[in-house]
Formats: C-alpha cells, structure tokens, sequence
C-alpha cells in the first residue's frame, strides 16, 4: 500500500510539472526564477565530436545557416530546433525595428531570461562583429527541464545571438551542459549564420 502511496504521489507531482510547463502562468514563473542552480556534472556528457558533419540549413524566415547532421529537427511557427541528447541549437525570427544595443539587450532581452528562465545566470552581454554583421552574444547558465522519468536536471551553458535585418531579429540559441567542449563547435555555427 505504501509502494502504492508513493508511485501514485509521484505520478501526480509529475502531471502537477507537465501541467506547469504547458502553460506556465506567473506562479510558474516566479518558481522558474526562484530555482537553484543545480551544480554542473564533474564529467558532463555532451560534448559534440570533432567529427561531427554540419549540413546547410535554410529558413523561409530568410536566412541559412550550419547545423548538425543527424541531430532531431522540429520546426515551430517562427523557427526551428536541432536537439541532440542535452545539446540544442534553437532558432526563431520576430519584427524588430533595430538591433538591441547592449543596454536595451541587457534591459529586455536579458530581464525576461532571468524572469522565464531556469535559475538563470547571465555572464556576458557583448556586441560583436560575424560573417554576417553586428550581433549581440548573451552568455549565460541555466538549469534544464526535469527529465521526465528521473526529474534530473544538468547546469547548461548557453550562447545566445541576436541577428539583425530589414526589420527582422533572429535569435540563435546553443546550449549544452556546462563544461562541455563545444568552443569550436558553436563558433562553426554562429560564423555560418547568413541571411539570404
């Protein structure tokens, strides 16, 4: 009976998480913001190989990019997604009227990460010049979703980009676990971004 208790609290407190995540309101929110960090693996898997093969992307928002091959791809309304195990690469355009300056990143981009965001800590906030223009890079660490067998979670690190053009901002998003040895990697993807 005990067994029984405990199977079926877990059960509801994972249907409890799942309901919170299909529609967090500002109560999730808050929680979101409120978490810990969780501390980083000693020995974090992901790490994308070094033989890795990237393959051409192309957006109908209007831009290409390298991503990894064989990673799972979904596309969503204003972009798409490329997972790998605890790895993502994420991109999504929106109407802007401007590249953010750093103090407008730091002001909404960066508040509404540490809002929304999982035990959100930003490092850097930088303009910097790639292949493709100026963007705006945002470093930061974050805590994952529960697994949702386990309810694990890992300390990720992230690079975020903010591309602009012709009243259109892209947003690139790459995450791994922290400690991961993806420098190289990232930097591939980032430098390939072209807008058609």
């Amino acid at each position: 009976m005990t067994n029984l208790r405990r199977k079926t609290g877990r059960l509801l407190s994972v249907l409890a998480l799942a309901a919170c995540l299909a529609s967090p309101g500002p109560g999730a929110i808050a929680a979101f913001a409120a978490e810990k960090a969780v501390p980083a693996e000693k020995n974090p898997p992901g790490d994308i190989p070094d033989t890795q093969v990237f393959i051409d992307y192309t957006s109908p928002e209007g831009f290409t990019m390298k991503v990894p091959e064989g990673w799972a791809r979904s596309d969503r309304t204003d972009g798409a997604s490329f997972v790998d195990k605890l790895d993502g690469v994420v991109v999504s355009a929106a109407k802007a009227n401007a590249l953010p300056t750093i103090e407008s990143a730091k002001a909404d981009h960066v508040a509404k990460l540490e809002a929304t965001g999982r035990a959100v800590r930003v490092s850097a906030v930088k303009e910097i010049k790639l292949p493709a223009g100026a963007a705006i890079r945002i470093v930061y660490t974050s805590n994952s979703e529960p697994n949702p067998v386990t309810n694990k979670q890992v300390r990720l690190e992230n690079e975020r980009y903010l591309f602009f053009k012709d009243g259109k901002l892209v947003t690139l998003e790459l995450y791994a676990p922290k400690g991961a040895d993806n420098v190289d990697q990232w930097q591939l993807m980032s430098n390939s971004f072209r807008w058609k």
